[in-house]
């Protein structure tokens, strides 16, 4: 059982070259879970962390409606944006500069085998982070992500959740708005959720800029407690 997550920052990074890279990885994974189990052997799957920032692009998952999306092909190019239908759960959302996605590739193997206390983990991670800069953030039932004002009319999404798992392994995770123009959020349903506000950790806090750095060593501690696991 092994519990080091090797931790990637990719920096800036395209979409479709950083999605590519998660199935490499997590295709290593999983072939090397088939390997052990028809061959009895025990070798250790490895886990990682990818951190990235993405130029503008939309995604939608695979139980997603493109209605969700209100632009049409001329309209993406001219906001300097592209679009993927991708193989993780959840509906459409936005990545975009500013905002910091991270990908956990994770054997859950090593840590525990429920998907749905996987979510409540990562979830729980934002919200410790942003506790520490005096947000009260929280779950919205039956809505996967991170909000504001839970239950009010002013509810609003700070952090997008969407993964895939097979056979215990995990790839694509969250999007959490920094620094984010909000604006392009204007293009699409966020998640499919009509009536919903979108907002960022710049926003809430009032602030010129965030630093993300700072923030990501706060997920990353955070997920260390969570998962009982060692950063590398």
């Amino acid at each position: 059982m092994n519990k080091k997550i090797q931790l990637q920052d990719l920096g800036s990074k395209d979409y479709k070259s950083t999605w590519e890279y998660q199935e490499d990885l997590f295709k290593d994974i999983v072939d090397l879970k088939i390997k052990n189990r028809r061959e009895e052997l025990d070798l250790e799957t490895p886990n990682y962390l990818l951190f990235v920032e993405h130029p503008h692009v939309y995604t939608l998952g695979k139980s997603g409606d493109l209605e969700n999306l209100l632009l049409n092909e001329k309209q993406l190019e001219a906001k300097g944006a592209t679009f993927y239908k991708i193989n993780r759960g959840g509906d459409i959302t936005y990545h975009g500069p500013g905002q910091i996605v991270g990908y956990p590739i994770l054997d859950l193997e090593n840590f525990f085998t429920d998907i749905h206390k996987y979510l409540r983990f990562l979830e729980g991670s934002i919200i410790l982070t942003l506790e520490e800069y005096g947000l009260k953030c929280g779950r919205s039932e039956g809505e996967t992500g991170v909000w504001l004002d839970v239950g009010t009319p002013f509810a609003r999404k700070i952090c997008a959740l969407g993964v895939r798992a097979s056979r215990w392994v995990t790839m694509h995770g969250f999007a959490l708005n920094v620094n984010v123009d909000l604006g392009y959020f204007d293009n699409i349903i966020p998640c499919g959720i009509r009536g919903k506000g979108v907002t960022s950790l710049q926003v809430e806090l009032g602030v010129e800029k965030v630093d993300e750095d700072e923030v990501k060593a706060k997920i990353v501690k955070y997920l260390t407690q969570l998962f009982e696991a060692e950063f590398i």
